[in-house]
């Protein structure tokens, strides 16, 4: 088993989109074994994507990430972190596979409903960033 964080962008939380959202992930057979909702700050989207901030999107994303509340999650299951990328589809909507959560719900590139962790290490880190071991119930 494997463990990934999710996050449902300002875009899905606007338009009351949560409950969809948690049905694909969960119909595409991950578990959400932690969840919260909660608007971050200027400073914690920025702690948070500092890895792009040397990117030129950098400001338009943390600008986005701020712009309403998010659901942070946890999600399990094998193989998880790719598993939930390929429910996400890609990046950029227009190029995501038919019925992935990107397709289906994102309103633009920059806007495109969902996170999810890219490797086991940068899982791990933003995990922490959200949840202590507490919150996260298997």
């Amino acid at each position: 088993m494997q463990r990934t964080l999710s996050i449902l962008k300002p875009d899905v939380t606007r338009r009351n989109l949560t409950g969809a959202v948690n049905e694909r992930i969960e119909r595409g057979g991950l578990r959400i074994i932690a969840q919260k909702r909660l608007h971050l700050t200027l400073t914690q989207a920025q702690k948070f994507y500092a890895v792009h901030q040397e990117r030129a999107f950098f400001n338009d994303l943390c600008q986005s990430m701020i712009s309403g509340p998010v659901v942070a999650q946890v999600l399990e299951g094998e193989n998880a972190i790719l598993h939930y990328r390929n429910v996400m589809g890609a990046t950029n909507p227009a190029n995501a596979d038919e019925g992935t959560i990107r397709k289906d719900f994102a309103e633009s590139i920059e806007a495109n409903s969902v996170h999810g962790s890219d490797s086991v290490e940068n899982a791990a880190k933003e995990i922490s960033f959200f949840f202590s071991e507490m919150e996260i119930v298997g």
